[in-house]
């Protein structure tokens, strides 16, 4: 419920996981927050679902990043970071390989020596040039050109390292190389963890810090505009009810703040041509599946790499005609106290793919979704149609309708967009942006740290003022 104030210090539009760290952040250090959530649980694409028979299910895969337990334990609690966990278990299985690792350097190390007969120099040298990319390095070589210089003509190498990165922030060969190593660097540290107890839970925990520090919390409040006056916000208005504030930090699509939040007049025109060159990234599928209560299935790891294709290509991930599919195994131990399993497969989709089908095609193409699905999940769970006594699928238009981002994009947008996000308030006074942009701020840990970097340029910004 909201304590409404007659003006808050911040007003937080979108409660996704860069928006509640911003606000949590602030709110830790004296301002007065709002945060406004237009759907009826905070989370973003941090969320989950209820359905009959018991089922939970997580949105998106359950994966991240160790620098995820650092960060939520200094910007949230240390009860939330000790409930994060390492998964043990992943693997890879198409055409040019099948194994399991831990995912972490040690292991990938070993692999591209001992498995893909790559020597110990061009291996050290890979990791050691990834490692080192920052943001304002020379963001003119592509991935493609990096693997091009360390693994020339070794495609069986460029799928072991590129694919499940693909997956966490929606990069292609073609985007810049930094796009790919801060990522695929953080991974390296020690691996993927997740958390434990699910993100109904972890939501749960959040929101209860979150009024500790008496942050306001409004759902269902959907914003129609932010509000400017002499080059700087006063507010917004959302549900047709105004709410006044010294500064508005939009976790919303970018582009959508730019041009429907503000409008593109209240910006000058050589900053309008840039934005007018941001690419929206790639939107995704995922179909999910509740094995009946009291029947189990053998363990095959926690996340399931798979593919028939008989190479990697980036544009094969995304497409329709699915080659290339992740399974997110949920045991019970993930959710302590139940004894459910559940199976999430997410793909890589395109919006336009699925957005001008008539009903009936949609349908139809949900309904091949789920059967292919089910094909390529019993070659690792034997007769999972015989146990599986929910399942539905989501695609682009889902996404586009339960997160109102432009496309349905699961990963905001590609790389030009973050330079444009930051540089939002230099031209409205106030005006802030945290969320999935310029693929490095992707997934779990880039939207909350891309959340406290711009809480701390609020932070400075309202003392200043």
């Amino acid at each position: 419920m909201v304590n409404r104030k007659d003006k808050y210090d911040v007003i937080v539009i979108g409660g996704g996981l860069g928006g509640l760290t911003c606000a949590n952040r602030l709110a830790m250090g004296g301002f007065s927050v709002l945060l406004l959530e237009s759907h009826n649980k905070l989370g973003g694409l941090a969320t989950w679902f209820n359905r009959k028979g018991g089922h939970i299910f997580d949105v998106s895969l359950h994966g991240f990043p160790v620098g995820m337990k650092k960060t939520c334990r200094k910007y949230w609690s240390k009860d939330i970071a000790d409930s994060i966990v390492q998964l043990k278990g992943i693997r890879f299985d198409n055409p040019q390989f099948s194994f399991s690792t831990t995912f972490d350097k040690v292991d990938f190390k070993r692999l591209l020596r001992e498995y893909f007969n790559i020597d110990q120099e061009t291996i050290d040298g890979f990791f050691s040039t990834v490692r080192s990319m920052n943001f304002y390095d020379d963001q003119s070589m592509t991935t493609r050109e990096l693997f091009e210089k360390f693994f020339p003509g070794r495609n069986d190498v460029v799928r072991m390292l590129m694919e499940p990165i693909a997956y966490a922030n929606g990069s292609t060969l073609d985007d810049p190389a930094i796009t790919y190593g801060i990522v695929f660097s953080n991974f390296m540290d020690k691996g993927v963890f997740t958390f434990r107890g699910g993100t109904d839970l972890l939501i749960q925990k959040m929101e209860a810090v979150l009024n500790e520090n008496d942050v306001d919390v409004k759902l269902k409040a959907k914003v129609e505009k932010v509000l400017t006056k002499n080059g700087k916000v006063t507010g917004v208005v959302a549900n047709g009810e105004t709410f006044y504030g010294e500064t508005v930090i939009s976790n919303a699509n970018l582009l959508s703040t730019i041009k429907d939040f503000v409008g593109t007049d209240s910006f000058d025109d050589d900053f309008i041509k840039e934005v007018n060159n941001i690419r929206l990234n790639n939107s995704s599928c995922q179909v999910y599946m509740g094995i009946k209560k009291g029947e189990k299935i053998d363990y095959i790891g926690d996340l399931l790499f798979t593919s028939t294709a008989e190479k990697f290509d980036s544009e094969m991930l995304c497409s329709k005609e699915i080659t290339s599919r992740t399974f997110s195994i949920y045991y019970p131990d993930i959710r302590p106290g139940t004894d459910m399993y559940s199976i999430v497969a997410s793909t890589n989709a395109n919006y336009d793919d699925w957005a001008h089908l008539s009903e009936e095609e949609y349908k139809k193409a949900k309904a091949h979704l789920i059967e292919t699905t089910l094909d390529a999940l019993e070659k690792y769970v034997p007769n999972a149609r015989e146990n599986i006594d929910y399942i539905d699928a989501a695609t682009p238009r889902t996404f586009k309708r339960y997160t109102h981002h432009l496309k349905g994009s699961s990963f905001g947008t590609k790389f030009e967009g973050l330079k444009v996000s930051m540089e939002l308030p230099n031209k409205i006074g106030g005006l802030f942006h945290t969320g999935s942009v310029g693929i490095i701020m992707s997934g779990w840990l880039g939207a909350a740290n891309y959340g406290v970097i711009v809480a701390n340029n609020v932070d400075k910004y309202l003392r200043k003022c």
